[in-house]
């Protein structure tokens, strides 16, 4: 997003996560060295974005004069390393913990975060229902998802991301897919078969859903 802006608006933004109790016109002004009516040109820009925000207003010997801040989305375009971050916490895990114990912390993260998605209300509706669930949640999660693919004479469908939001991390360790494995299987109540992955190499993230078997 930062990269779509002016540099004046990259200019702008840096002075109020600078300033984070606010800043008027006048000072944003100065600190850009451009007249007010510039100013208030690009805050236009930038509120209708919703990455600024008028905030209380400040007394002065005249009138009273507005201060802008940041929003919570434009303190967000800033450069962060989660990532890296996640990179590292996951490196650790793995030394104390071992493959196959990682694989199955993630699965057990995933059974519970799904439980906690489920709840109450969720316990007892049709798989169609959770399906529909499962997708919303996955895209919140930031999932680009196709629309769901039903095989013939099958009534439990295909479900295909076209990115992986865990992409960093997976392409290293391949252990980061049970958490989705696991939420998707819990949450639907189905056998999952990850036939397809793009941290190794697919062009999406294919998880057949199955019925589980009676034994």
């Amino acid at each position: 997003m930062i990269e779509l802006l002016g540099t004046r608006q990259k200019h702008l933004l840096k002075l109020l996560l600078r300033n984070k109790s606010g800043m008027t016109v006048e000072a944003l002004a100065q600190g850009l060295a451009i007249t007010r009516t510039a100013v208030r040109q690009h805050l236009a820009v930038l509120e209708e974005e919703e990455l600024v925000k008028k905030s209380e207003s400040r007394q002065t010997g005249g009138r009273p004069e507005h201060l802008y801040v940041l929003t919570q989305k434009g303190s967000e375009i800033f450069p962060r390393h989660y990532s890296w971050f996640a990179k590292m916490l996951l490196e650790i895990v793995l030394k104390e913990l071992g493959q196959t114990a990682t694989s199955e912390r993630l699965t057990a993260e995933g059974e519970r975060v799904a439980r906690q998605l489920l709840g109450n209300e969720l316990e007892n509706v049709p798989a169609e229902l959770k399906l529909e669930k499962l997708t919303a949640v996955m895209e919140e999660f930031g999932y680009d998802l196709n629309p769901l693919i039903w095989d013939a004479g099958k009534r439990i469908p295909v479900i295909e991301a076209n990115n992986c939001v865990f992409h960093d991390l997976a392409k290293d360790n391949p252990q980061i897919c049970s958490f989705d494995i696991a939420l998707i299987s819990t949450f639907s109540g189905c056998t999952v078969q990850h036939e397809s992955c793009m941290a190794t190499g697919s062009h999406v993230c294919r998880f057949r859903l199955e019925e589980h078997k009676a034994e």
